[in-house]
């Protein structure tokens, strides 16, 4: 018999997501890969040099638990300078990667039977952390307002038992970029009611729009000490598989998160931490530059073949490199269809991946079963045929249907 908590989480569907659109390559298919949470890019110089050189130096031995202290201090003058505040070297732990860091804040922060505040659609890991920490997920849902938070609505969601609340911004998987004002309002929020801040921003080097990342912190700087800002090199230098994040907050906070680690991973790679170090002590921000443009670019190219979709609205895709498309007018055309079953977004990656040859996630992974979630961090050839074949398979499948339901 297993322990009853690994009844509370299943395994990531995003990640299922990926090893389906694996299995079907593998089985001879032609599959272009719209799933994954990464950038396809080059390493950076920076990166690729500092690694080298630790390897030359022979770093292989264990760090102090939180990393070392030259990595945590540069981390603490790139959160002062993003912030406008100054952070310390004990207010910084360096985590195996965002996922570790979110998991520390959860397991430190919260008692059995606590609530949190996540909200909807929301990065699959999230409620999963919580329910492992023995907390309460409880979601806000922003489909109604164009997937715009809205205070009123987190309002509602308050009880004595509710502990923290979760924001996400540039949320994945939808993209949206939370402005100043509602920031605020959280902020205002959380100090009237006593609540931590988990404030993930791992995307928040990648904004599209005329809008810009805000810190919490900043927008209203008396909630630092009740807040954890997560963030990862995994996006915005494009080192997914190196697996180096950090989290910020106040120091009583890192002391425990330090302890909790020492019991789990101890110390991330040394030589991922190196490399990062050596990047932020010599980096010009030229590489950082490129990926922004990398992505606009693929951002408008998506844009363009999205267009030819008949029923679907058109993504926003303010941040991040996510099209989030909302599939409600064909999966559910009239509210009382709104169930989920054989017309749910789950149907349409099975059938996409079968009939298309193109792997995508279901927003079932987010909260969300009437919705599809495509990367637009691939080479731009797999981007421009992947989007087309969807398209084309998208308006024939809303065709079909249409006529199935005529007959």
């Amino acid at each position: 018999m297993l322990a009853h908590r690994t009844s509370l989480f299943k395994s990531s569907r995003t990640a299922a997501a990926r090893a389906a659109a694996k299995a079907a390559s593998d089985d001879g298919k032609e599959i272009i890969d719209l799933t994954a949470g990464e950038i396809w890019a080059d390493l950076a110089p920076t990166i690729r040099e500092g690694a080298l050189e630790a390897i030359r130096q022979g770093e292989n031995r264990y760090t102090d638990t939180v990393g070392v202290m030259e990595l945590r201090e540069a981390l603490a003058r790139k959160v002062s300078t993003e912030t406008g505040q100054v952070w310390a070297a004990n207010e910084i732990a360096v985590t195996t990667g965002a996922k570790q860091a979110l998991f520390n804040a959860a397991m430190v922060l919260l008692n059995p039977g606590d609530k949190v505040i996540i909200p909807a659609p929301y990065w699959t890991t999230f409620p999963a952390q919580v329910r492992i920490a023995g907390g309460i997920p409880v979601h806000v849902d922003t489909r109604s307002n164009g997937y715009a938070l809205r205070i009123e609505d987190i309002e509602s969601a308050l009880t004595a038992k509710t502990r923290a609340i979760v924001i996400n911004t540039p949320n994945n998987p939808t993209g949206t970029v939370y402005d100043a004002e509602i920031l605020r309002g959280i902020g205002q929020l959380a100090i009237q009611h006593d609540l931590w801040i988990i404030f993930d921003e791992c995307y928040g080097d990648f904004i599209h729009t005329d809008g810009a990342h805000h810190p919490i912190v900043s927008v209203l700087p008396e909630v630092r000490s009740r807040t954890l800002i997560v963030n990862a090199f995994s996006k915005s230098l494009a080192l997914t598989g190196w697996r180096i994040g950090y989290l910020a907050g106040p120091d009583y906070v890192i002391s425990a998160v330090k302890a909790l680690q020492s019991h789990t991973t101890s110390n991330p790679n040394v030589i991922a931490q190196h490399a990062a170090l050596f990047h932020l002590q010599n980096t010009d921000g030229s590489y950082e530059r490129q990926l922004r443009s990398q992505l606009f670019a693929a951002r408008q190219v998506g844009f363009s073949v999205l267009s030819g979709l008949s029923r679907i609205p058109a993504p926003t895709a303010m941040g991040g490199f996510y099209f989030y498309l909302d599939l409600k007018n064909i999966l559910a055309p009239e509210p009382w269809n709104l169930v989920v079953g054989d017309r749910d977004a789950d149907t349409l990656v099975r059938e996409l991946i079968a009939q298309a040859g193109v792997a995508t996630v279901s927003g079932t992974a987010f909260g969300d079963p009437f919705a599809l979630r495509l990367s637009y961090g691939v080479p731009p050839d797999k981007l421009e045929s992947g989007l087309g074949r969807l398209v084309k398979f998208l308006n024939a499948w809303e065709d079909g249907e249409t006529r199935q339901r005529q007959q």
